[in-house]
């Protein structure tokens, strides 16, 4: 078990995250993950290879306490990946939206991201071992949409990041891209108003809405050895809506 490869996933009990921990372990990885709460998806998966642990991304001691058990938990196997997935969205124009949601949006999906980032890379300090760390950003991070600026603002942040700290850890050997999907049909586009959805298929040359099923092969491949000179990218996954 010991030479399985050790993946860290935030926000992996639904949606994107929760498809993304299912195929790594499916691919072989160990994986650490976290979310606010449990879901029955994510407890089918449960057994030797997956860790769960309660964190509210963005609380930087509930980080600290994931990362610190994450670690423990993968012991000897080669710590390996991260992906920076967890993300929440509140739609708002900004003259009126309040500073308590302007505050957890960029905590969860950027300052987030910055602390548990953080904590990977101390740890890729001391092992000096190659690796992979991949940030789920968003189209809306490089287009912008009403009523999402904080989350606009977030999303652009991570990528910034990304090409930041692909210069800072390249000569650890380890890669740092952001994977941008466009519109996905999941939770998180549930509040979508029917005449938004439809506007945004009409838009989009592939006629439809994402897919998690269209973004996780390309995680994989950001996390694998044939991706190990691809660094500070960013790649857009949304059926050509913003080509």
């Amino acid at each position: 078990m010991s030479g399985k490869r050790h993946v860290i996933v935030t926000g992996g009990s639904r949606g994107l995250g929760l498809g993304i921990v299912e195929a790594l372990l499916a691919e072989g990885y160990r994986v650490s993950t976290c979310s606010r709460a449990p879901s029955a998806a994510l407890e089918r998966l449960a057994g030797p290879d997956l860790f769960w642990q309660a964190c509210r991304i963005g609380d930087g001691d509930q980080v600290r306490a994931f990362t610190d058990a994450a670690l423990e938990w993968g012991g000897a196997s080669p710590l390996w990946g991260l992906v920076n997935n967890a993300g929440i969205a509140r739609e708002g124009v900004l003259a009126t939206f309040p500073e308590i949601d302007v505050e957890e949006v960029v905590q969860v999906n950027l300052t987030g991201a910055i602390q548990v980032a953080r904590a990977f890379l101390r740890a890729k300090l001391i092992k000096r071992e190659p690796g992979r760390i991949v940030n789920i950003s968003s189209i809306i991070g490089q287009r912008g949409y009403t009523g999402l600026s904080a989350y606009s603002a977030s999303k652009a942040g991570l990528d910034g990041l990304t090409r930041a700290l692909a210069r800072e850890v390249g000569r650890l050997q380890v890669t740092v891209n952001s994977v941008a999907p466009g519109y996905l049909d999941t939770e998180m586009s549930g509040s979508l108003a029917e005449g938004q959805r439809d506007q945004i298929v009409r838009r989009t040359p592939l006629g439809r809405l994402g897919a998690v099923a269209d973004v996780v092969p390309v995680v994989r491949f950001l996390l694998g050895d044939g991706a190990g000179f691809v660094t500070g990218q960013t790649i857009v996954v949304d059926g050509g809506i913003t080509g």
